[in-house]
């Protein structure tokens, strides 16, 4: 998790690197619709200017672009943008430009729709086989987001562990691969309804999360499969409330 899009939209640290910066800005505009759909992006050399990269960097850094799905290179022609369903939105940087730009209803729906798809079997999937050592950590995890000193950051981050938890104590490696987009929703709910300061539902968000746990332990898939929708459905709600 470390130096993932959760922990940089709370620190408000930029990006370090040329490459990253390259494909964070370019990435941001083309899902903003400064570069539409069929638009050819402006030459290598016109960028690298922009930038104040080389053109090796430059380069890799489309390559990257081109590997999320939101460009191609065109012989003759240039590098052309994308239509949206040929953007990879399994990719973490992809999904947080989408809330960077700003999410509708509808996409929130299909984001809580593909998260419903995989979270609540992971759940399930941990109820079968978390061994006990996975369970007292997810105790620990749940028990960490009723720390009433938690800030709305540190909150988040303290969810995101245990998602992340509990896709590993599935033992299905494609639920470990679905970090980056409960990161990314996480990324979401965090900018649109973090709690202002002073509200504190530490208590509320750990009781919630101990529910899951407590079915794992029961062996109860699905109990810990029902837990888990409702958590989902809770951050559904609340972002709802503010862009509606």
């Amino acid at each position: 998790m470390r130096g993932g899009p959760l922990e940089t939209e709370i620190s408000g640290r930029k990006t370090r690197t040329s490459h990253a910066q390259v494909v964070d800005e370019l990435g941001r505009e083309i899902i903003s619709g400064h570069y539409p759909v069929g638009t050819t992006l402006p030459g290598d050399l016109e960028l690298a200017q922009r930038f104040k990269v080389s053109r090796t960097v430059l380069r890799e850094a489309m390559k990257t672009l081109a590997a999320k799905g939101l460009i191609v290179p065109r012989a003759r022609i240039g590098t052309k943008v994308t239509p949206p369903n040929q953007w990879n939105l399994f990719d973490s940087d992809v999904l947080t430009w989408h809330f960077h730009k700003g999410v509708d209803s509808a996409f929130l729906q299909h984001l809580t729709e593909i998260r419903m798809a995989f979270e609540p079997f992971a759940a399930g999937l941990a109820a079968d086989n978390a061994d006990e050592k996975d369970i007292a950590e997810l105790y620990r995890l749940a028990d960490d987001m009723g720390d009433l000193s938690h800030t709305p950051g540190t909150l988040a981050v303290s969810d995101l562990k245990f998602h992340l938890a509990i896709a590993e104590a599935s033992r299905n490696p494609f639920m470990r691969t679905v970090g980056s987009l409960i990161e990314a929703a996480l990324v979401g709910i965090f900018r649109l309804s973090s709690p202002a300061s002073g509200e504190n539902r530490t208590a509320e968000v750990s009781a919630s999360h101990r529910l899951i746990v407590d079915a794992i332990a029961r062996r109860d898939r699905e109990s810990a499969a029902l837990a888990m929708q409702n958590v989902i459905m809770a951050g559904r709600d609340r972002v709802t409330k503010v862009i509606n």
